[in-house]
């Protein structure tokens, strides 16, 4: 993370620990910050991704799959946490292939099927997700 922010601009290094501080903590990771990628879970990493995508204050967080590798409480961990962003003014784009997800976490949701965006936000849960899973 400090990378990043020396990156891009950040000169002063008591603000760039204070941010990198801000951003751990808004993710539940402060208490880790001295450890290595390896040490953590996936879903510890998971949560220092969402951090280091936080440090400069984007509008828009594109999250291709981020729970597909987490089990199924730290997955809705990590969907809470990127609704809890998107609440605060950062909108997400998320894909995922968990469609049972969307049931706990409602938002605008489009289908991908064949090359084409269909939105389905109304009756997602009504669709066949069963048939061409891989597409969705």
């Amino acid at each position: 993370m400090e990378f990043v922010l020396k990156a891009t601009g950040w000169k002063n290094k008591d603000e760039r620990k204070e941010r990198i501080e801000e951003v751990l903590d808004s993710v539940g990771m402060l208490e880790k910050k001295n450890k290595m990628p390896h040490e953590l879970s996936g879903g510890e990493q998971q949560r220092v991704a969402i951090a280091r995508a936080l440090l400069n204050h984007p509008k828009i967080i594109i999250a291709d799959e981020p729970t597909g590798n987490l089990d199924p409480e730290t997955a809705g961990n990590i969907v809470t946490l990127l609704k809890n962003i998107s609440q605060k003014g950062t909108a997400i784009v998320m894909t995922t292939h968990n469609m049972p997800m969307l049931d706990r976490f409602p938002g605008i949701v489009y289908r991908c099927k064949d090359g084409n965006l269909i939105d389905v936000t109304i009756n997602y849960n009504k669709l066949d997700l069963t048939e061409d899973s891989e597409e969705s």
